[in-house]
């Protein structure tokens, strides 16, 4: 099964960890790139798109508002979501005082 991953952290959380320790937590992130797994960051800016009538509507900044910023997003491969947690528990975001939300992808053209 795949799993959508959204990575949720602050910058300042990661400048707070030492150079080694960022190292330590990226490399993990490498792991699920080996494995064929889509890591991605993502800049901090953010554009939403509403189209009810038809015609693009557009308004600076994110549609959900949460107090941790959107850092990166992903999919990967596990066979269940025990598996799926294994796999990012490890990232970045869920160590550095982050989050990182995972969720079934019911259809993909991958």
């Amino acid at each position: 099964m795949k799993y959508l991953v959204l990575a949720y952290g602050d910058e300042k959380d990661w400048q707070a960890l030492t150079k080694s320790e960022q190292d330590a937590l990226l490399a993990q992130d490498e792991v699920l790139r080996k494995r064929g797994d889509v890591v991605a960051a993502v800049g901090q800016t953010a554009t939403t798109v509403r189209a009810w009538d038809g015609t693009p509507a557009t308004a600076e900044g994110a549609f959900a508002k949460t107090h941790l910023p959107l850092a990166g997003f992903g999919i990967i491969e596990a066979v269940d979501l025990d598996e799926a947690v294994k796999l990012v528990a490890q990232t970045p975001c869920a160590r550095a005082k982050g989050v990182v939300e995972l969720r079934p992808i019911a259809a993909i053209n991958m």
